[in-house]
């Protein structure tokens, strides 16, 4: 059990969540946590956002009724959260110049990993991509880590007009988090070895069900359990 410490909303239906409880399970940028709502049967799987010793952080978008109602919860409520899901992303593979490539809710599990991979003295570059203005968030959080900045919507109200790969940064490696279009467009955009993080709807969120399976080079793997991050060269689409 967590208690929520603040549950507010940052931009267009958009919600950033702390919360205090057990932070042992975590152990990379890219896993999930897996949060149960009263009244509702299947739990909502949300990528961490950062996470410190104690605290957990959470952004996650109102796209039906469970996200709608967790985002009424108060501070001081208490939550029943599974942690430390779902593989993550290696650090090891991102040479000096990683790209950091988000799309709408894809983008909090790339802040946790921009400042682990600027700790390491890498020089990250990162491009946030959103529908609209009003829809952006995180943009001056990643700035302040020390990450090159780009935003892109896709109406041009703010920012590179157009999608994600409208930004050519130079890079050595490729993390991307978003829709399957987005990283579909993102594969055939940029050249060399990345990793991206799939999102599909999960029933238990840790392996059992096998409600979540995707084809791989290597066969079928649960998104929940060998991903939700797999690597470009075993990607099928």
């Amino acid at each position: 059990m967590y208690v929520i410490l603040k549950n507010e909303k940052i931009a267009e239906n958009t919600y950033e969540m702390r919360l205090a409880g057990d932070t042992s399970e975590i152990a990379r940028p890219g896993q999930f946590v897996n949060v149960k709502i009263d009244g509702f049967f299947l739990r909502r799987p949300i990528s961490v956002c950062d996470y410190e010793d104690g605290e957990i952080t959470l952004i996650y978008k109102v796209v039906g009724g469970g996200t709608e109602k967790m985002s009424r919860l108060p501070a001081g409520e208490r939550l029943d959260v599974l942690t430390g899901l779902g593989n993550g992303y290696d650090l090891a593979a991102s040479g000096q110049k990683p790209l950091l490539i988000g799309g709408g809710a894809g983008v909090p599990p790339l802040y946790f990993l921009a400042k682990k991979l600027v700790a390491q003295g890498k020089e990250v570059s990162v491009i946030l991509g959103f529908n609209k203005k009003e829809e952006v968030f995180y943009e001056e959080k990643f700035r302040a880590l020390g990450a090159k900045v780009s935003v892109t919507t896709a109406d041009g109200s703010y920012g590179v007009k157009g999608f994600v790969t409208a930004v050519r940064p130079e890079h050595t490696y490729v993390y991307a988090c978003g829709p399957e279009p987005m990283l579909k467009a993102v594969y055939g955009a940029y050249e060399g070895g990345g990793e991206y993080s799939f999102e599909e709807r999960m029933g238990c969120g840790f392996g059992a069900c096998m409600g979540c399976t995707c084809k791989t080079i290597a066969g079928n793997k649960r998104i929940c359990k060998e991903g939700p991050v797999l690597k470009k060269e075993e990607i099928v689409w």
